[in-house]
């Protein structure tokens, strides 16, 4: 469904009747909690950055309606050029105009 450079790309899925099998782009440099835990605080200049990038992806998917709902450091993912990747789906939900996003 989504195609931006800070939104981890879905390859391909599969489904049998015991799993589901996700393939996803590869992303190397791991978590943004990792980062941040090893830095212990990120220069403003490269923060800035990041927060663009999270606030850039944030209005594509928005703009498809949908709601990502587990925003944090571990589900945000650097890739090899150190640009951050949205992942981990699982919780998001499609927004209705008008109407309150309900968690089951």
């Amino acid at each position: 469904m989504f195609h931006h450079p800070h939104v981890v790309k879905l390859y391909e899925y599969f489904v049998t009747n015991d799993d589901i099998y996700v393939i996803l782009e590869h992303i190397p440099n791991g978590e943004l909690f990792d980062l941040i835990s090893k830095k212990g605080q990120l220069k403003e200049d490269e923060a800035r950055k990041y927060f663009h990038q999270i606030i850039y992806a944030l209005d594509y998917i928005h703009s498809f309606g949908v709601a990502h709902r587990d925003l944090k450091p571990e589900n945000i993912l650097l890739d090899k050029k150190n640009n951050i990747k949205l992942v981990d789906f699982g919780l998001s939900n499609i927004m209705k105009e008008g109407r309150s996003l309900k968690t089951s």
